[in-house]
């Protein structure tokens, strides 16, 4: 019989993250967890995909590229299960390269859903099954709901509820409906010892 603890569903980082054991991340080198990140089962970030065009001076002076950083998320984020985070790639300088992306905090990202944004701004929530294009912008406090579409290169203001294949502005966030993106409490339902939901 072993002395050793059991081995729990997810691995705890120092500064809160739990990733879940089943959880596909490629190129760890490559992510940026802001803290206190919920990675769920079978979610797959890929942090292989990183830039590959080196400006002249960064590629003389050091022989890489000075920032390798492929996807990069905020606090307090949520990714739920068989969702897919990748950097969008495109022709740039003649060259095929990926961009980063970046998420802000408190993004609660849908049951398999891909995103391949630019930028997801902070207090998003992505509903189960959408599609993000590549390189769209999705701003601060953006509702989008299931089985949205959002095309390539879409830029969703601040404020927008968001639905349609392809998605389109179906509305506004309502005034004082912004406490409904805080994920604090979802990220302690969750881990090796997770806590009752608040009631």
């Amino acid at each position: 019989m072993s002395r050793r603890p059991p081995r729990g569903e997810y691995i705890e980082t120092d500064t809160g993250n739990k990733v879940a054991r089943k959880a596909t991340l490629v190129g760890t080198q490559n992510i940026i967890l802001g803290g206190k990140t919920v990675i769920q089962p079978e979610v797959m970030i890929r942090g292989d995909l990183v830039r590959s065009v080196q400006s002249a001076s960064a590629a003389s002076s050091s022989g890489a590229s000075a920032n390798n950083t492929a996807v990069s998320i905020g606090r307090y984020c949520f990714l739920s299960r068989a969702s897919c985070l990748r950097p969008s790639g495109r022709f740039y300088k003649g060259a095929f390269t990926y961009m980063p992306l970046r998420m802000g905090d408190h993004v609660f990202v849908g049951h398999g859903s891909v995103v391949q944004a630019a930028s997801v701004g902070s207090h998003v929530h992505i509903g189960a099954r959408v599609v993000v294009g590549e390189l769209a912008i999705i701003k601060d406090y953006v509702r989008v709901l299931d089985d949205s579409i959002i095309p390539p290169n879409m830029v969703i203001p601040s404020f927008s509820i968001v639905a349609g294949q392809p998605a389109r502005v179906i509305g506004e966030v309502p005034e004082g409906g912004h406490e409904a993106f805080e994920l604090r409490d979802l990220y302690k339902t969750v881990g090796n010892n997770p806590h009752p939901v608040p009631t």
